[in-house]
């Protein structure tokens, strides 16, 4: 019974610590994400502890989240001011940053199934 018990610990344990390692991983980007995250107000910034996030526009703004969860709250963050800032029209994506629009002609079709799913536009 004993030796079973460790082996079933073992194994939970590396479920756990896969399953975390997994909820933790970023979702895949295509190119045009780092054209778009120029404009966007949020950044990372290393601190002793880890990660924080920051804005550019409201310098009160400061999230320190576990590092489990830091890339999966900077994604949600960016989700929000996307559905705010970026529209598709016909093959140009327009960011509406600090009252101008900067203009980003979509190159291929994997960039805009990335702008459908991650910014829902």
């Amino acid at each position: 019974m004993n030796k079973y018990l460790s082996i079933a610990l073992m194994i939970g344990f590396f479920l756990v610590g896969l399953n975390v390692f997994l909820n933790s991983k970023p979702t895949p980007k295509a190119p045009i994400y780092k054209t778009i995250t120029k404009y966007s107000p949020y950044y990372l910034e290393k601190r002793f502890g880890g990660l924080e996030i920051l804005n550019r526009d409201d310098k009160d703004f400061k999230e320190k989240p576990d590092n489990v969860v830091v890339f999966k709250r900077f994604e949600q963050l960016q989700k929000q001011w996307g559905k705010k800032h970026l529209k598709i029209v016909n093959n140009t994506l327009i960011i509406d940053s600090n009252h101008t629009q900067i203009k980003v002609h979509i190159n291929s079709q994997k960039d805009k199934n990335f702008l459908k799913t991650f910014y829902g536009l």
